[in-house]
């Protein structure tokens, strides 16, 4: 049998994802080139190769397909239909599938392919202009949500329309009509959530245990395993978690982040299919991480075990508001004096105001005591210049 740890893997894009992938298969012993078009990118000092070229150069992107055996990427705002034509072209093997990411980049598609399929998602509706949005006013009530359907993330491209003196302000923050718009109904939720579910090559499917997630201006602030949800409420999001995975017929690690309603049920808010942030305590928590078991994924080895090891909390490490510039860490030895502590610093070079600049993660007996411990941990980390 050929050895499958001599496959060479092609990562677009050399930021934390990309790095933290690139670890895990260094682990087992892959050779990875990365493409990216920062040359001393978070994945650069680690990487086998570096293509230093855009994340929709079609040129670079099949020389990437050319040197390796499979080709993953980090986010989604990369070239789907250039990927596509690769995958025709030079029958370039490419994991997620390119088809399934061109209608997950629309946000707007996406929710269509979801409801067709039967997952619950939130009330939608296309908006081409200001009348639109009054429409979906009068349909869905206020405060409702306008989206940019392609670009967006932590936040950005939403636009909270809380009556109709906003709709203006809202229509023109958003572009204006340059991008396709989506109205969302307001969902009142009682909390956000994650669940990372993984298919292989084989089509074996594996789900990690739900997460618990707060949000601070949409950024992602703290992912607590396990989740205080009841057993009725995690089976219904694991379940939904397997339904996505089949509606998307993907290869490798994607997120299925959820609302859980009042009443218990389950509202797909969005999907990624990639390793995602609200993942990242599966480095410490779980016997088998995200980012490896996505490797494993792309590569055609066995799904590992999935299991929580120990209850875990995580939290984003961002750049310190009123600073800009080469970045500097600060009061790291007092963080990782706290029990169970996990430092994980990104390499990026400079730092600016919100900016991802690392995680702590925490594990301990109970999710409870993890997040407190979290919380003491990450107080001490200050990331300025």
């Amino acid at each position: 049998m050929k050895n499958i740890l001599n496959k060479k893997i092609g990562i677009i894009g050399g930021g934390q994802l990309g790095k933290m992938m690139i670890l895990a298969a260094k682990q087992m012993g892959f050779h990875i080139t990365v493409l990216d078009p920062t040359e001393n990118c978070p994945a650069h000092s680690i990487s086998d190769g570096h293509i230093i070229a855009g994340f929709d150069d079609k040129s670079a992107i099949a020389r990437l397909c050319e040197i390796c055996d499979v080709v993953t990427y980090e986010f989604e705002h990369i070239n789907a239909c250039a990927l596509i034509e690769l995958e025709k072209e030079q029958d370039a093997v490419i994991y997620p599938s390119p088809s399934s990411l061109k209608i997950i980049q629309n946000k707007l598609e996406q929710k269509k392919t979801l409801k067709e399929n039967f997952i619950p998602v939130p009330d939608f509706m296309e908006v081409k202009n200001a009348d639109d949005i009054r429409e979906a006013g009068q349909v869905f009530s206020y405060p409702f949500l306008l989206k940019a359907a392609t670009g967006g993330y932590d936040g950005k491209g939403n636009f909270v329309i809380h009556s109709e003196c906003d709709i203006e302000k809202g229509w023109n923050e958003l572009g204006a009509g340059h991008l396709p718009l989506m109205a969302e109904k307001f969902v009142d939720f009682i909390m956000e959530a994650s669940v990372l579910a993984c298919r292989g090559i084989d089509g074996q499917i594996k789900v990690f245990p739900v997460g618990h997630n707060t949000h601070v201006d949409n950024i992602l602030e703290e992912t607590l395993v396990p989740a205080p949800l009841d057993d009725a409420v995690i089976s219904s999001a694991m379940d939904t978690a397997y339904k996505v995975m089949d509606v998307f017929k993907g290869v490798g690690i994607f997120c299925v982040e959820i609302f859980v309603e009042k009443n218990g049920n389950i509202v797909v808010n969005e999907v990624a299919p990639r390793p995602h942030n609200s993942g990242h305590y599966t480095i410490e928590a779980c016997v088998t991480s995200q980012f490896e078991q996505h490797i494993r994924a792309v590569t055609g080895l066995p799904l590992g075990d999935t299991s929580l090891i120990r209850p875990a909390a995580m939290r984003n490490l961002l750049g310190e508001d009123g600073y800009g510039g080469i970045a500097v860490v600060e009061g790291a030895a007092n963080a990782l004096s706290i029990p169970g502590a996990k430092l994980h610093i990104y390499g990026k070079t400079h730092t600016k105001p919100k900016r991802k600049m690392g995680h702590i993660t925490v594990t301990a007996d109970t999710a409870e005591q993890a997040a407190l411990l979290c919380a003491q941990a990450k107080e001490y980390i200050k990331i300025i210049s």
